[in-house]
């Protein structure tokens, strides 16, 4: 059996360097990678290219990193709930590249299935799609979208065995999956990491092939963005 796991944070994230390019999952704050980017943080890397739906918001996840302005480029589909990020790409401190949801996650699935491009219909007609090839299917028009390219996935999941199967949990779930095995190193941190044989194999979402590094999470928040309950 190969064992995909390491002993924690700080040798999962060994090979990090200014100026790569990260994809991240996670949607709002449901299944970020909350040791990773703390260790990003604490790592101080620079000029980094992060693909993610969001950033986070101002002290929390990636805003973490846009705080220290550790970001140069920012691909991702929302910008909403974070205001440092409004104002880093508003005063042109921050490159944004404000994909379509769907988009972004059929370009990370493109590159973890070894497909260099797709064609999509997704913004045709708009800004999206200056520059870009552009094609008719059928009377129905479709824009070229590369295949992204990643050094490192940081990837957050709800459990995991040492040959890094993996499974998420509700929502968390998100852009998690599409992201495992779309760069050159997926590394994954989870909630509960179990012995090889512990998993059953038809619940598993993703297998260990798609993942390099593996180690057990520690100390989640997992914070809400903003909560709303129901009036007494």
């Amino acid at each position: 059996m190969i064992r995909k796991t390491v002993n924690n944070v700080e040798e999962a994230l060994e090979g990090i360097q200014d100026g790569m390019t990260f994809m991240l999952g996670g949607f709002g704050l449901s299944g970020i990678p909350e040791n990773s980017i703390s260790e990003l943080v604490n790592k101080n890397v620079k000029d980094l290219t992060c693909i993610s739906n969001n950033a986070g918001v101002d002290d929390f996840g990636l805003g973490l990193l846009l705080k220290k302005n550790q970001i140069k480029k920012m691909i991702s589909s929302y910008v909403g709930e974070n205001a440092e990020f409004e104002r880093q790409m508003l005063s042109g401190e921050l490159d944004v590249e404000l994909t379509p949801q769907g988009t972004l996650a059929a370009k990370c699935q493109a590159a973890q299935q070894g497909f260099p491009a797709i064609f999509t219909p997704a913004g045709y007609g708009t800004e999206v799609a200056e520059g870009k090839e552009v094609r008719d299917f059928d009377g129905k028009m479709y824009v070229l979208e590369e295949a992204y390219k990643a050094d490192f996935a940081f990837i957050k999941a709800w459990k995991g065995d040492e040959a890094g199967n993996l499974i998420f949990k509700g929502t968390a779930r998100n852009f998690n999956p599409c992201m495992c095995g779309a760069a050159k190193v997926t590394v994954v941190e989870v909630e509960e990491l179990v012995k090889p044989g512990e998993l059953d194999p038809n619940q598993v979402h993703i297998p260990g092939i798609f993942v390099q590094r593996i180690f057990q999470g520690k100390d989640y928040e997992k914070r809400i963005e903003q909560k709303t309950v129901r009036e007494k």
